[in-house]
């Protein structure tokens, strides 16, 4: 089954029992997935800073199309005008996590519960349907982050989408090695060179988008607390 890597991200932050997202960050980590996918379509470039002061700004590639439709309204928002990473990681996500859902849902891998909380307040929750794909993509990044071996361009991005909102153990059945050596090999794979220069540059860019999305919203609990 061919998915987009935002979709195994998806999977991997939804628990598959209450089908409730495990991160606070998902939007803006499906955001910053649909970025790093682009990058692998060689369809957006990360623009090199000019200083220490600029941020580093995602273009379009001319020429490049993309068949996929979530990926290509992504491609659309990207082309609007130039924008910071930042800024398209948050504008990317929004949204996003429905769009991906029903697409998993039509796929038979999650299933769509609609109900209230207290009588109340509607919530829609994302129950696991079949987990074979899911299975799957945890096998590979068990290879990875438990076993060692050395990742694939896709499989290298998840890790370190995983990596940034602290979602990497979780991810993979680790007995008997620490959580912290998983969070320490996910850096290292996060770091690494197994991709081209430009797909290193935009999830570079996207983890550093998230990372700093998730800081300003922790000074700003802890600033209201």
């Amino acid at each position: 089954m061919t998915t987009l890597i935002a979709e195994d991200l998806l999977l991997l932050l939804l628990d598959d029992v209450k089908g409730t997202p495990t991160s606070s960050y998902l939007d803006t980590a499906l955001g910053g997935a649909l970025l790093v996918e682009l990058a692998l379509a060689e369809a957006v470039h990360v623009q090199e800073r000019t200083s220490v002061w600029s941020s580093a700004k995602v273009l379009v590639d001319p020429g490049v199309a993309v068949a996929d439709p979530v990926l290509g309204a992504a491609l659309t928002r990207v082309a609007e005008r130039e924008r910071s990473a930042s800024d398209l990681v948050n504008r990317l996500g929004k949204g996003a996590k429905d769009a991906l859902a029903d697409r998993l849902v039509e796929r038979g891998l999650l299933t769509r519960h609609d109900d209230r909380v207290l009588g109340l307040f509607p919530r829609t929750r994302w129950l696991a349907a079949d987990t074979r794909h899911e299975g799957a993509v945890r096998g590979a990044l068990t290879a990875v982050l438990v076993q060692g071996l050395a990742p694939d361009a896709r499989t290298g991005a998840l890790v370190a989408l995983l990596a940034a909102v602290d979602k990497a153990p979780s991810a993979v059945d680790h007995p008997g090695v620490p959580a912290r050596e998983i969070k320490r090999r996910a850096k290292q794979v996060a770091e690494g060179t197994w991709a081209a220069k430009a797909v290193q540059d935009a999830i570079a860019a996207s983890v550093a988008a998230i990372t700093a999305g998730i800081t300003a919203a922790t000074v700003a609990t802890t600033a209201s607390s």
